[in-house]
């Protein structure tokens, strides 16, 4: 029984002094970066954890729902809510509240479009978040273009970023990387979420990458009477979003100036019109991603999007980059399915860029830093 005792006490002080972080929340919390004006919470503190309040007086039960994670909020005698999370991965995250077993937005944050809807977002703030930051450099436009598509027979949105300086010079004309968001988010993602346009504005300004244009469209986009996996995104790019993005604005219209990239889903998609078309591009960036297939052992060259990666020479010929990035955090399958590519990139002798995000996963962070990698090598 002693010895029983001694081992018990000996545990629960090797557990105390091994995970103190357990037992105790650093209060530096400050309101989030991505706060709706004048609103305290959420907050986020120097761990990363996030911190949550809402008054629900008649509520029963009150969670913060984050990281897959539901955690228990407690009520105060004003029926004010409040609780935190564990500490997050740096960078962007989802996230929502559970209010006796329905699942809303945090009214404090700005709303963002991901995971099919619009909802909470917040920012775990990044040791290298300098350069997606707002910063005193000239900025381009991020422009909103509403069109009618006669393939889906729905008006469809894209939004088209303009370098700082488009506007001063009439005669000017610029190259142009096609952007796609993942599953579940829309042609707004990389421009909320992502920061495209600050990152290249950065870019710009410290003359690591050409001043271009980037057009980013909504990945969804189906003909009337087809199912929605009977994808016709890639129609509605080709023959109306390009020659459309080409009349109104000051482009480079040959291949050697036009740069196609996605992530996750978008990747998918990208792989398959680059391949598809390659008199349209000559740069292939594909985040988290590859084109889908069904095995992530080994790929076949000779079947692999019906025999488009078998000439490794014209490959090589067709690309003058041709990017892959991926976070060491992401979860299965991605890791696999990007391997078993690279592996038959690899037996083919196809050139490549491949970047590794340090220690993220399948999330904005990831793909922000694989935009900043990929936007150095066009142009």
């Amino acid at each position: 029984m002693k010895k029983q005792l001694l081992f018990f006490c000996i545990t629960a002080w090797a557990l105390s002094v091994s995970f103190p972080s357990y037992a105790q929340v650093v209060e530096d919390f400050k309101p989030s970066s991505v706060n709706q004006t004048g609103k305290k919470y959420p907050q986020v503190n120097s761990e990363g954890r996030v911190r949550v309040q809402i008054a629900a007086p008649e509520a029963k039960k009150v969670q913060l729902d984050i990281g897959a994670v539901k955690y228990d909020l407690k009520k105060d005698e004003k029926g004010v809510w409040t609780g935190e999370s564990a500490p997050q991965q740096e960078g962007f995250h989802y996230y929502q509240l559970n209010i006796d077993g329905a699942s809303v937005p945090d009214p404090g944050t700005v709303y963002f479009y991901g995971a099919g809807r619009w909802g909470s977002g917040i920012e775990i703030p990044a040791h290298d978040a300098d350069f997606y930051a707002l910063k005193d450099v000239p900025h381009g436009l991020l422009s909103e273009l509403n069109y009618y598509s006669k393939i889906t027979q729905t008006w469809r949105r894209c939004f088209v970023y303009t370098p700082a300086g488009y506007e001063a010079n009439a005669s000017k004309r610029y190259p142009v990387l096609y952007l796609q968001h993942g599953s579940f988010e829309d042609e707004t993602g990389w421009g909320n979420q992502g920061k495209a346009n600050l990152i290249l504005d950065n870019l710009i300004a410290a003359g690591k990458a050409k001043p271009m244009l980037i057009v980013m469209d909504n990945g969804y986009a189906t003909k009337p009477g087809n199912s929605p996996f009977q994808s016709s995104f890639e129609d509605v790019l080709m023959q109306e979003v390009i020659p459309m993005i080409d009349a109104k604005f000051r482009t480079l219209s040959d291949r050697e100036n036009r740069a196609i990239a996605g992530l996750s889903m978008g990747a998918n998609q990208t792989m398959q019109i680059a391949m598809n078309h390659p008199e349209a591009f000559a740069y292939y960036g594909g985040f988290s991603g590859t084109s889908n297939y069904p095995s992530t052992e080994t790929l076949d060259a000779n079947i692999f999007l019906n025999g488009k990666f078998k000439d490794g020479k014209a490959v090589n010929k067709q690309f003058k980059a041709f990017f892959l990035g991926l976070g060491t955090a992401e979860p299965n399958p991605f890791p696999g399915v990007v391997k078993a590519f690279r592996d038959m990139m690899d037996k083919q002798g196809i050139k490549y860029t491949y970047y590794e995000s340090p220690e993220t996963a399948h999330e904005w962070l990831t793909w922000r830093r694989a935009l900043y990698q990929y936007a150095q090598l066009l142009f």
